[in-house]
């Protein structure tokens, strides 16, 4: 009796997917350290009224600041909320969010949105430079970015499919 080996083949995207998570999960234990620094992937970050941190970086979540960022604010797929008096000392970044400042905040470094928009409240003070870039332009450049890793990743799958197709063995047809 012969028993045959099934092997399951998964997508190189089910493959980038499980490598990019497992990246995030694990990228949060690196940035625990003795500093004010937050960094999160897939849960949201509030900074509350008495609280202090120093950069806020979050991942696919949004950041609602009440108190005080000695840093710079970021998110990845989320938006950002300044509310409360809040104080941010260096810039604030959303990518893929929006971006809202209430009466009252103070930002001393730049505001900088990408595929979301800005609301921000006349009383609200921002030190440094004010980019939007909403729409489909964040698209392009995402792409722009992304090609070239889209690229090789197609090549490295396509060599490792020759090199398995040129080095499996030969099975005689049945007759």
């Amino acid at each position: 009796m012969r028993l045959t080996r099934y092997r399951v083949r998964l997508p190189l995207v089910v493959h980038f997917a499980f490598a990019l998570a497992l990246v995030l999960l694990l990228g949060n234990s690196a940035f625990a350290d003795d500093s004010h620094d937050r960094t999160q992937a897939g849960r949201s970050i509030t900074i509350a009224p008495d609280e202090q941190a120093g950069d806020v970086t979050c991942f696919g979540c949004s950041v609602r600041v009440r108190g005080h960022v000695t840093g710079d604010v970021t998110s990845f797929g989320g938006g950002v909320i300044l509310e409360d008096q809040a104080q941010v000392d260096g810039d604030l970044t959303s990518f893929g969010g929006n971006v809202r400042l209430d009466q009252g905040v103070k930002v001393r470094g730049d505001v900088t949105v990408f595929g979301g928009r800005i609301r921000r409240d006349p009383g609200a003070s921002i030190g440094g430079s004010i980019s939007n870039m909403g729409g489909m332009g964040w698209l392009l450049l995402l792409l722009i970015v992304l090609l070239p890793f889209m690229v090789l990743g197609g090549l490295v799958a396509l060599v490792i499919w020759l090199i398995r197709r040129l080095t499996r063995p030969s099975v005689p047809a049945p007759a």
